[in-house]
């Protein structure tokens, strides 16, 4: 295995922050991002049962993780998770975070109002001069 896609919910804020978290941290092996809504993924991965609903992981192999599974495999790919990948893929813990996992994707709409807006430098950087986001600084 040399490559992984990550399917994502393009539409869901919390997702797209997950993503940018995933994008911005030193990997193992080179992560591909692609929107689970897109005309691409229906086109390489239509097939793949959950798309849009849940979080899909695609190796370059063919080999396909959906949900807890998905999430695992993206702090594996992940050098300072690597290791945490592992313990929580051990029968203590699997079903623990099996649980977090569906808790954290069936209240991802309510856990989005949480999370700071995504915005490009010239939007947050217009927000900020007009008092909005006061004391946040630049979010990306």
């Amino acid at each position: 295995m040399r490559r992984l896609t990550v399917l994502y919910d393009a539409r869901c804020a919390l997702c797209l922050r997950c993503r940018d978290y995933l994008a911005s941290y030193s990997t193992v092996m080179p992560l591909e991002f692609l929107a689970s809504q897109s005309p691409e993924a229906s086109a390489r991965f239509g097939e793949v049962p959950w798309l849009g609903e849940e979080l899909v992981v695609v190796s370059d192999e063919g080999e396909v993780w959906v949900g807890p599974a998905a999430f695992l495999v993206c702090m594996w790919a992940l050098r300072d998770t690597r290791e945490w990948s592992y313990r929580l893929s051990t029968p203590l813990f699997a079903p623990l975070a099996g649980r977090f996992f569906a808790v954290f994707s069936a209240n991802r709409s309510r856990i989005a109002a949480f999370v700071q807006p995504r915005c490009d430098e010239s939007s947050c950087g217009a927000a900020h001069d007009a008092g909005q986001h006061a004391g946040h600084g630049q979010y990306r």
